[in-house]
């Protein structure tokens, strides 16, 4: 399947699914220019480079299908991205290349004997002995992982076990809100961060794609939150929590994917998100790996994930920008075992966030979809 057809697939079934209730808020797939946007930026070297990294990812799946090094040893969040770089490059359960690795992913974390989705709150998935921030990091991660496979795929026992889990897992998150309209590390923490938030509202997104209910209520309290964090009268930039911090390259790109995936595309938080965002751009003097900010470094990987995410929505001169920069820079900083990683970070975490960033032309994922 070329990838036109595949996109033409995919918005197909999203359409089928989208027009649920008029009550509802509806998400619309929209076809991009992806011929033109794609073309030529996933060069020889790129794809090597992919090629290489997917095959480091494959062999270093643990038995029970998770992921994860030292501390961060089967990690929810870990297993979701990895599973997301494998069908960044095509891959779906039980079909692909790495087919059977994507289907251990998702038995990893729907099966309860693997003790990672948790009876209590009904529908978490939560790592059990390993590192993290907290629970709804991985939950957030999981279940866009999840709703991605779940609008994929067409095996009827899979499609139905994918939905009972992504019901719960929805129905957890929407609980888990809090009052300022976004969410914490823990469900129903009693205030809110932009990291924890987009997590979520990504998830969300997906879910509504796939088909699963998700209020509008829901959706429009979040918004404002994330609104709420952006430094309108300053540098444009979103701040970590409303009241709380300075603006940032990591938090202002989960700031402007968060309104994308809510449906907001083209407003002034928006373009003021992106145009800080640039500030950044790889190989600027204040962006890449040799940047002596340690707290940007920290969040590099995270940051960029969500920046390419944001200018391949964007489009442009934005995008057209953006992803040779990021592209070159990651092919730069490869590590001799065709892997990635920084500092103290997780080598699988590193390595599943540099291949899916390689891999947005593809436009695979159904995430991407504007």
């Amino acid at each position: 399947m070329t990838m036109w057809d595949r996109r033409q697939f995919l918005i197909r079934t999203s359409g089928s699914v989208l027009g649920l209730s008029a009550g509802s808020l509806i998400w619309r797939a929209v076809a991009q220019d992806e011929g033109s946007q794609a073309r030529g930026m996933i060069n020889q070297p790129t794809q090597e480079a992919i090629d290489r990294g997917l095959a480091f990812l494959a062999s270093a799946q643990a038995p029970d299908g998770s992921y994860g090094t030292g501390q961060w040893r089967g990690n929810v969040a870990i297993t979701a991205l990895c599973g997301l770089a494998f069908m960044a490059g095509g891959s779906q359960p039980g079909r692909g290349r790495y087919g059977q690795i994507v289907t251990r992913c998702v038995d990893n974390l729907t099966n309860p004997n693997n003790a990672q989705q948790m009876p209590q709150p009904r529908g978490t998935f939560i790592t059990n002995g390993a590192g993290g921030h907290g629970p709804m990091y991985g939950h957030g991660f999981a279940t866009l992982f999840l709703a991605e496979v779940y609008g994929m795929v067409n095996e009827p026992n899979l499609r139905d076990r994918l939905r009972r889990v992504l019901r719960d897992a929805v129905q957890l998150i929407v609980n888990s809100q809090n009052q300022e309209g976004g969410w914490r590390y823990r469900p129903g923490g009693a205030d809110a961060d932009i990291s924890v938030t987009i997590c979520q509202i990504m998830a969300l997104r997906a879910a509504r794609n796939a088909g699963i209910e998700v209020p509008v209520e829901t959706v429009r309290r979040c918004v404002q939150y994330v609104k709420d964090c952006q430094d309108v009268h300053g540098t444009g930039g979103f701040r970590y929590q409303r009241f709380g911090g300075p603006p940032g390259f990591a938090r202002t790109a989960a700031g402007v994917v968060a309104l994308n995936s809510a449906g907001i595309y083209d407003d002034e938080s928006v373009r003021k998100g992106l145009d800080y965002m640039m500030r950044y751009k790889p190989g600027a003097e204040r962006g890449g790996f040799g940047l002596p900010n340690l707290e940007h470094q920290f969040h590099w990987y995270y940051g960029h994930y969500y920046a390419v995410q944001a200018m391949w929505i964007r489009g442009g001169d934005y995008w057209r920008q953006w992803y040779p920069a990021i592209r070159n820079e990651l092919l730069q900083n490869r590590r001799a075992d065709d892997s990635w990683q920084m500092g103290m970070m997780c080598q699988h975490y590193c390595t599943a966030m540099a291949l899916i960033i390689l891999q947005v032309p593809n436009n695979y994922l159904p995430i991407l979809q504007r």
